[in-house]
C-alpha cells in the first residue's frame, strides 16, 4: 500500500497552495470596490457641475437731462452711472477729476444748483432736469479767465493741479455762501455771518479739498483776495 493510500487528505496540500491567502483576498476585493464606485463618482461629479450660465442680460440706460455750464444735455446713462462719471464719460467734460472715488478728496467738486457737491457720491440720475457748474464752465466766456481762476495762478495756488479743479468749484461757492450770510463752525456766532473771511475761515469752509502738494496757503490766499474784492 502506497502513502498516498494511506493519507486521509490527499488533497490538502494542492488545494493550500491554489487557495488565495485572505490578505490577498481582501486587497482584490477593495481594488474591484474602487473600479467600480470611480465612474458613479465621476458621474455624480458632472452631475453637480451647474451648466455655464448664459451672459447676463444688458442693463437698462436711463435718460438723465443736465444742464451744464449753461448747455443743456440729454444723457444716455445707466441707474448706477455716478455724476462724476456721467460728466467724464458720457458729457466728456474731464475737467472735473477723479481722486479718492468716496468723497475724501474733494477733487471732484462741482457745483449743483448753487451747492457744491462731491460728484463722485452722487446718482446722476438724481439730479435729472437740474443745473450743474464744472470747471469748464466758471469763466464767462472762452477768453475771461473769473476772479478765482486769475487769483490762483497770482497767488501760485497750485502745483501739480489735479485737485485744482476741485478747489476752484470749491472756492467759488464758498464765496458765494459767504456772501449769502452762511455760518460756518469757527463762526464765532452762528446767527450771523462774520464780518469777514478770516484765514481760519476759509481753512474750515476748505477744509473738504485736499491738496497733496500743500499749498493751502496759497489757496487761503487766493480765497482771501477774492471775497475782499482784491482780485
Amino acid at each position: 500500500m502506497s502513502p498516498a493510500d494511506t493519507d486521509p487528505h490527499p488533497h490538502d496540500a494542492s488545494d493550500a497552495a491554489q487557495k488565495p491567502s485572505r490578505r490577498r483576498f481582501l486587497q482584490s476585493a477593495a481594488a474591484a470596490a474602487a473600479v467600480s464606485a470611480a465612474p458613479l463618482a465621476h458621474a455624480q461629479q458632472q452631475a453637480a457641475t451647474p451648466a455655464t450660465a448664459p451672459p447676463p442680460a444688458a442693463v437698462p440706460m436711463m435718460p438723465v437731462k443736465l444742464t451744464i455750464n449753461g448747455h443743456p444735455y440729454e444723457l444716455q446713462v445707466e441707474a448706477r452711472t455716478t455724476l462724476l462719471d456721467a460728466l467724464r464719460e458720457y458729457a466728456n467734460l474731464t475737467g472735473t477729476k477723479k481722486g479718492c472715488d468716496r468723497g475724501q478728496c474733494g477733487a471732484c467738486t462741482v457745483i449743483v444748483s448753487g451747492r457744491r457737491i462731491n460728484s463722485c457720491l452722487t446718482l446722476a440720475v438724481m439730479h435729472d432736469g437740474e443745473a450743474v457748474t464744472t470747471v469748464e464752465g466758471l469763466a464767462p466766456d472762452g477768453d475771461t479767465l473769473a476772479p478765482i481762476q486769475r487769483a490762483f495762478i497770482e497767488k501760485d495756488a497750485f502745483q501739480c493741479g489735479y485737485c485744482t479743479p476741485g478747489q476752484l468749484c470749491s472756492a467759488t461757492a464758498l464765496i458765494d455762501e459767504y456772501r449769502a450770510g452762511d455760518a460756518s463752525a469757527v463762526t464765532a456766532d452762528v446767527r450771523f455771518r462774520p464780518a469777514q473771511l478770516s484765514d481760519d475761515e476759509i481753512r474750515e469752509r476748505m477744509s473738504g479739498n485736499i491738496c497733496r502738494c500743500g499749498a493751502y496757503p496759497n489757496i487761503v490766499a487766493a480765497v482771501k483776495a477774492v471775497a475782499s474784492g482784491n482780485a
